[in-house]
């Protein structure tokens, strides 16, 4: 198995239909050990609940708010008292306040702005630096990798998560240059719309989701998940040891056309 004997930190998982979720289960299905964390409060008792899903019991389910340096250095202390290393982290955390999101671009608050970067692109470089000790003694080096949604262009409604996103990707580049001399390799998944708690609280995905397969020669199933939790599961495994600082399009080829391909 791909995973046999990883030890793996993932967050984000509060649905079943979210991408977390189904990077967890196929990372499992490919013997890994996994620990699940979200912050703290309501999202993590959703996560306990969601976690009976999953094919097999977490290590643990821990909570940490990645904007508390306090909490994040707790997690690393909960983590070290299951595990003497960390072989890969799942960073799928993002959050807009309303008033980002939904074509209100010129007039959002730069409050509102800071709180979406903070938590959204920043947090990378918090929980990866928070877990960094266990990361370097990885055996076989170690993989973080965060979800991204392309940030070449500007989107309707995306608002100032598009700019957050490209947060995300430069934060993706300059943790693989600083990590890659201690043997930890850092990568974005751009993956394409998935019809997710999460998606779906942005105002207007429908609009992108809806149409995506035609500009996607390879099609789009807005319900496979799976199809991303595939390249985690690579970029997990010792396969991917020579991949860092990359975004990896998972988008049945959206990224690279022009212009609709399918009538």
């Amino acid at each position: 198995m791909l995973l046999d004997g990883k030890r793996l930190v993932i967050s984000g998982v509060l649905t079943e239909d979210s991408i977390a979720f189904a990077i967890a289960r196929q990372a499992m299905d490919h013997g890994a050990e996994v620990i699940l964390t979200n912050a703290p409060g309501r999202p993590s008792s959703i996560m306990g609940r969601i976690a009976k899903r999953l094919p097999k019991e977490p290590v643990a389910l821990l909570s940490a708010d990645v904007t508390n340096p306090t909490e994040l250095e707790q997690l690393r202390t909960d983590t070290a008292a299951v595990w003497d290393h960390v072989d890969g982290v799942l960073h799928a955390i993002a959050y807009a306040p309303a008033d980002a999101l939904g074509g209100n671009f010129l007039n959002t608050p730069w409050e509102s702005v800071s709180t979406a970067m903070h938590v959204s692109a920043y947090s990378l470089k918090a929980m990866t630096v928070a877990l960094q000790p266990l990361l370097e003694k990885a055996p076989n080096g170690a993989s973080v990798m965060s979800l991204d949604f392309d940030a070449q262009v500007a989107w309707p409604v995306y608002d100032w998560m598009g700019p957050t996103k490209a947060a995300l990707e430069a934060v993706t580049r300059y943790l693989a240059r600083d990590l890659g001399p201690k043997g930890i390799r850092v990568n974005t998944i751009s993956a394409g719309p998935i019809r997710s708690m999460a998606g779906k609280s942005i105002p207007g995905f429908e609009v992108l989701a809806d149409n995506w397969h035609e500009r996607a020669p390879l099609g789009w199933d807005v319900q496979d998940s799976d199809v991303v939790a595939g390249t985690a599961t690579y970029l997990f495994s010792d396969l991917s040891r020579g991949v860092t600082g990359s975004i990896l399009h998972v988008d049945g080829g959206y990224h690279a056309m022009g212009a609709p391909v399918k009538g």
